[in-house]
């Protein structure tokens, strides 16, 4: 966390800071006061990767879900809060709304399934709809018992085809504790440049020449 002198702010200056603060309490603006919208909407459908499903979650998934949840390393390192068995279900039936992103706020959340299993959480977030300026924002969570085999990598990879092919994003952000290393190893080994201590960004450039030299790039088999 950083602090700095306060500020006048007015006009978009304003704007930006209501909606940083928004965002940081979880709040988002309703849909008719978040302007334009992308040309063609990212739909979350189906996508099938090396090993994993990527779908929408479904409230069939609250045991698998709660068991993530439930996780310390999951709560210190993202810094959720702990929740109860009801609030973790309550916390999965909001994934289960969002599954489009059309305008700036918009989020869409994938259950990353291994052999019918959940044993994960992707996250896209649209930030910017301005086609020359358009930005995401990754994030991702794992069941400890399934991390150290590449899984969180490759749903990532998945994601991240998403926002640059789909999407059109010039840039994607990932925000990072410090403390969370294993995350911050991972979004090394994506191409994200640490930007400030919490704030990582991935170009489109840099994502492209990745893909290119990857000896197994991360292939998307099936969508739709």
């Amino acid at each position: 966390m950083t602090s700095a002198r306060p500020a006048l702010l007015g006009g978009p200056e304003l704007g930006l800071a209501l909606r940083g603060l928004a965002r940081r309490l979880g709040a988002r603006r309703p849909r008719f006061l978040r302007g334009e919208r992308v040309e063609r909407p990212l739909v979350a459908r189906r996508v099938r990767t090396e090993r994993l499903v990527l779908r929408r979650h479904r409230m069939s998934d609250a045991a698998d879900w709660y068991a993530i949840q439930s996780c310390e390393s999951v709560i210190r390192g993202l810094r959720w809060p702990v929740r109860d068995a009801r609030q973790s279900r309550q916390h999965l039936r909001d994934r289960t709304r969002h599954h489009v992103l059309a305008q700036a706020d918009d989020f869409l959340a994938y259950a990353v399934d291994f052999e019918g299993v959940l044993i994960g959480d992707v996250l896209l977030h649209l930030r910017d709809v301005n086609r020359a300026t358009r930005s995401a924002e990754i994030g991702w969570v794992l069941n400890p018992d399934y991390t150290g085999q590449g899984f969180a990598a490759e749903a990532a990879q998945a994601a991240l085809g998403l926002a640059f092919r789909r999407l059109g994003a010039t840039v994607v952000f990932a925000e990072i504790e410090p403390t969370n290393v294993r995350s911050q190893g991972l979004a090394k080994r994506l191409g994200f440049e640490q930007r400030t201590p919490t704030r990582h960004a991935l170009v489109r450039e840099a994502w492209e020449r990745g893909a290119a030299e990857r000896r197994r790039p991360q292939r998307v088999i099936a969508e739709g």
